[in-house]
């Protein structure tokens, strides 16, 4: 037996010397192993048991015990010591010297469809519109039924609207707004509707998601004169100088009579028209879906594609420019 014990001290005192002398964490994983490992020394110690008197083997078990316990806390705490130092010793490398001028930040700004939006915004708001939104998830009955769209309707098609499986859509225009308003706010009424809205389209100048902005007046007396007065002080606002533009007559289920007005646009060095959006009287069939006295009030409405008005603005000929988040044509503007 005091054999056995006198090797423990040995071994012991042995480990505590090479724990002190360790310089890194890898050194102490080494003498871990070499001392508590399967084949380590202490370990070997235990099975060796099986050569002591059986009285005496829970006594040296338990200071075969103690000894690997003494060395497991010698190891953590010289470990936890390297782990301190090595914290030290980057925190003072990566000090940051306040006396040193501080880096330049580039600054974000919006985009150029974000600006020409509130160029919009200003003008309507200054003429006494109010700017109203709504979700962009809509229902059939306001996506196409109020608005006096009938069920054979090409734009019902899932070619050109966006449908969920519960009946539900991706809104094809900001004119559910204009429903939403004429049942909701008092008469007489002035508002714009910004927002996104979504279409099965996607070429140069159009895409699967762009952004109007709709104008809606419900007051008693309005005619197409007032309609063509109010679109024609936009566009000198807008384009500053003089533009050349057009109305054409058109067809919408939602107005009546109904126009398309173009812009001319240069394009490669080529001036062509632009349509910028369609306007015109809302049709009764609207203001009777929405309980508004057709007889009494009358209403005036435009859809103008913030894309297209962002396009003629910058001179850009894509719109698919807008939408790829390349920095350096964002940068631009």
């Amino acid at each position: 037996m005091k054999s056995s014990l006198d090797n423990i001290d040995q071994i012991l005192t042995e480990a505590t010397g090479e724990i002190g002398k360790a310089e890194n964490i890898h050194d102490l994983d080494k003498i871990k192993s070499t001392y508590l490992g399967k084949k380590g020394k202490l370990t070997n110690i235990l099975k060796q048991l099986t050569d002591v008197a059986a009285s005496e083997r829970p006594k040296v078990g338990k200071i075969v015990n103690e000894a690997k316990e003494k060395l497991i806390g010698l190891i953590e705490a010289r470990a936890k010591a390297f782990k301190k130092n090595l914290i030290e010793k980057n925190l003072n490398q990566e000090a940051i010297d306040v006396t040193l001028p501080p880096r330049g930040q580039d600054l974000g700004s919006n985009h150029p469809i974000t600006k020409v939006r509130r160029l919009l915004e200003d003008f309507f708001t200054n003429m006494g519109f109010v700017v109203v939104e709504g979700p962009e998830i809509e229902t059939d009955f306001y996506n196409f039924t109020a608005l006096n769209i009938p069920p054979h309707h090409p734009a019902r098609t899932d070619h050109d609207t966006f449908y969920f499986a519960d009946g539900l859509m991706l809104r094809t225009q900001t004119s559910p707004v204009q429903i939403r308003a004429m049942q909701e706010m008092k008469l007489p009424l002035r508002i714009v509707c910004p927002g996104r809205v979504f279409r099965r389209d996607n070429d140069a100048t159009h895409s699967p998601m762009f952004h109007q902005l709709e104008m809606l007046m419900v007051d008693e007396n309005l005619n197409l004169a007032n309609l063509k007065w109010i679109i024609s002080k936009f566009i000198k606002y807008f384009f500053k100088d003089d533009v050349e533009y057009r109305f054409r007559p058109s067809y919408f289920p939602f107005t009546e009579p109904s126009a398309e007005v173009d812009i001319k646009w240069k394009v490669g060095g080529t001036w062509r028209w632009l349509e910028l959006g369609g306007c015109g009287v809302v049709h009764p069939n609207v203001l009777k879906a929405t309980g508004v006295d057709h007889k009494r009030y009358s209403g005036l409405a435009f859809g103008f594609g913030i894309d297209r008005l962002a396009m003629s603005y910058y001179g850009i000929e894509n719109i698919r420019m807008f939408f790829e988040n390349d920095l350096q044509f964002l940068e631009q503007f």
